[in-house]
């Protein structure tokens, strides 16, 4: 017989909820998603599923319906009747025995849902980023649950009073925010590095490409130098639960005039225009 601590206090593992054995626990193993909601609608619930489709395929966890998943969001979001809301969900491996290639075992499905918060005070103010090592795993492409380096990184920026880590790879690259995409603004050309296994593909990056030609903007898809920071007109960061942010201050470097930039802005002005659309 197994014998089991939690806290304090000896447990027959029979008598063990499933969820302390589950392997997003024990290894990481599994994959999320987050969305949210404008005005009583979804926005990019097909991008997102399809992405999520694809993590779980990278990871090899199969017998998961995305139709499934479709109707138990569609089915909360009805059921929770907030017009402005976050949307997280999870599947792991499922739950055993801790065995590193254990076969057979179940997925588990999480969701969580609740208020979103106005992130109009970012628009205006702009944020503080500062710069980390990127020290993640190699397949930053899938959104698994493995973001140990994503949490430390976010330690540093908000014990430095900034909202946000910038991930800086060996070679000096800015590869991408502890939890957005990450864009700078030379002239009128908007640079930010090209989706590989480095990069998240980011649903609101993707659509930040897609409105850039609106304001005037050239795209770029090639990674930035920290060194060449300070030649930029203009940073920002996107990222669904706060859109497009003006960044107004990496490391000790001041952006612009210290405040967000004309791009930041008419691009949150297209990107508010395309949720009313869809």
């Amino acid at each position: 017989m197994q014998l089991v601590m939690i806290d304090d206090k000896f447990v027959d593992s029979a008598k063990v909820d499933s969820a302390y054995f589950d392997y997003g626990t024990f290894f990481g193993d599994g994959v999320y998603e987050f969305l949210r909601s404008y005005n009583g609608k979804i926005f990019a619930l097909d991008e997102h599923l399809e992405r999520f489709q694809k993590s779980l395929s990278e990871i090899e966890i199969d017998g998961i319906d995305i139709d499934v998943i479709r109707k138990r969001v569609l089915a909360v979001f009805e059921k929770y009747n907030k017009p402005n809301v976050k949307i997280y969900f999870h599947v792991t491996r499922g739950a055993g025995i801790r065995e590193h290639a254990k076969e057979g075992l179940t997925p588990r499905f999480f969701l969580t849902i609740d208020e979103i918060e106005d992130a109009g005070v970012y628009h205006k103010t702009g944020i503080k980023v500062i710069s980390v090592p990127d020290t993640r795993w190699k397949r930053c492409d899938i959104k698994s649950l493995n973001l140990l380096p994503n949490v430390l990184a976010k330690r540093v920026a908000h014990r430095q009073g900034c909202a946000e880590a910038i991930f800086v790879d060996d070679k000096g690259y800015i590869t991408e925010g502890a939890a957005s995409a990450f864009f700078a603004v030379f002239g009128n050309v908007l640079k930010t590095a090209p989706l590989n296994a480095n990069i998240l593909p980011s649903v609101t990056r993707h659509f930040t490409l897609q409105l850039a030609s609106n304001v005037g903007l050239k795209v770029d898809e090639s990674q930035v130098r920290i060194s060449d920071i300070a030649k930029a007109d203009e940073l920002f960061q996107a990222v669904s639960s706060k859109d497009i942010t003006g960044i107004i201050k990496f490391d000790d470097i001041t952006i612009g005039d210290g405040k967000p930039g004309k791009y930041a802005k008419l691009l949150a002005e297209e990107f508010e225009k395309l949720v009313k659309e869809r």
